[in-house]
């Protein structure tokens, strides 16, 4: 019955989102699939409840290069990138901003965390020239399955699975598994699990 019931929910939230959907797709042939994306989902993260979480998911399944039907996006959530990939029973908090980034599968991310498109999306080598002038490189970046990300943190560089990546810290180098991290820059501050046999003996 719960299983009929969410299939049915599931339904109408494509039905709902149809609209979206259609706009989208006109607007990505017209100014290309990430400016549309954004407009999309601008509108689409102010939708609240389980409402908007059916909504989005049923819009960003469509839209994005993945989205599993697992995946929970909450109010005020923007998406900039339409490769992102969201994996199984991934959860996105409240009020967060992502570009191209890959969730996989159980990551958490609470509210207001930032994963642009890495560390390089704007150059700023020459003085000589505006900054939105010197260009910028996009790249995937990679939260490993299970990792979760405190509020406000803002993610540069690949974490590792497991890995604990504190409140605030800010992320410009890769971190390893199963590790807890946090500060600005964001550093190891020690593994999550003990090690066998480090014991204090």
């Amino acid at each position: 019955m719960k299983d009929a019931l969410k299939a049915a929910a599931r339904f109408v939230a494509l039905v709902g989102v149809s609209p979206v959907l259609a706009s989208y797709w006109l607007n990505a042939a017209l100014i290309g699939r990430n400016r549309a994306l954004e407009s999309a989902s601008q509108l689409l993260s102010l939708a609240p409840g389980i409402t908007g979480q059916y909504l989005r998911r049923a819009f960003l399944q469509r839209a994005l290069a993945g989205c599993h039907p697992t995946a929970l996006v909450e109010f005020g959530t923007i998406f900039s990138q339409a490769g992102a990939r969201l994996d199984a029973n991934v959860y996105v908090g409240p009020r967060c901003v992502l570009g191209l980034v890959h969730l996989e599968r159980d990551v958490l991310l609470a509210s207001g965390v930032q994963i642009p498109s890495g560390g390089q999306t704007h150059h700023f080598d020459d003085p000589t020239r505006p900054i939105r002038e010197q260009g910028g490189e996009r790249r995937v970046v990679t939260v490993g399955a299970g990792a979760w990300v405190g509020a406000g943190a803002i993610v540069l560089a690949d974490v590792g699975a497991g890995t604990v990546v504190a409140a605030g810290a800010v992320v410009t180098k890769p971190l390893p598994e199963n590790v807890i991290a946090g500060g600005v820059p964001a550093r190891v501050i020690r593994p999550r699990f003990a090690v066998p046999g480090s014991e204090d003996v």
